[in-house]
């Protein structure tokens, strides 16, 4: 349901509106020298929260296209008192390929993302090799992708994905920092018995291109 103004939620006055416009972020409040962590398709923010209230002295992205869940985010960075964070509603692709600056984030965290099992469904997936290549243009140098599913063939076909697209390597160590902190979904999830697993990149120099004859 497209944001209408009328709507009286006072939530929204904590919430950047980037769905239905054009708009590129102000790279001056992304300053190179500040520790930037964005989380993408940060739902009602649990994980978001966490993570903002462990490094106060970071500035946190959360950004999510359903409204209803960052309008819950809001409530709990209230409850928290948590002020290092903006809240964003944008779609994922249009956040990462359009709006960010080059070389912006520290760190990427997309967790759990719907991993659209069936095969007629897959072209919906966000881990493609074109939305790679442009995590890789919004991270700093040697910035951190943190990848999670619940999903055993998704996670296995993203660590394709990336192995395959000589712009990342793999480095667990890069998410040691936050192994005590887990999403309400992933709690849930533990409780029922599965397993979310979790992965980590580092971004390595774009490889030189070779022109041909």
């Amino acid at each position: 349901m497209p944001f209408n103004p009328m709507d009286k939620h006072p939530e929204d006055a904590q919430i950047r509106f980037c769905t239905g416009v054009w708009e590129l972020y102000d790279s001056a409040e992304l300053p190179p020298k500040s520790e930037i962590e964005l989380d993408l398709g940060c739902g009602v923010g649990s994980y978001t929260a966490l993570l903002a209230q462990k490094y106060p002295e970071r500035k946190i992205l959360a950004a999510d296209v359903m409204l209803g869940r960052l309008r819950k985010l809001v409530k709990r960075t209230v409850r928290m008192k948590i002020g290092n964070m903006t809240i964003l509603r944008s779609e994922a692709r249009f956040l990462v390929a359009v709006m960010l600056p080059d070389n912006s984030i520290d760190r990427l965290h997309l967790l759990c993302p719907d991993p659209w099992p069936k095969d007629r469904h897959s072209g919906h997936r966000l881990l493609t090799s074109d939305f790679v290549s442009q995590l890789h243009r919004v991270l700093k140098e040697s910035g951190v992708f943190h990848f999670s599913s619940d999903d055993e063939p998704y996670y296995a076909a993203v660590r394709r994905v990336l192995a395959s697209s000589g712009l990342f390597v793999e480095e667990p160590g890069a998410i040691a920092d936050l192994s005590g902190i887990k999403s309400d979904f992933e709690l849930r999830w533990n409780e029922e018995g599965k397993v979310v697993r979790h992965i980590a990149y580092r971004k390595i120099p774009r490889p030189a291109h070779i022109g041909g004859h």
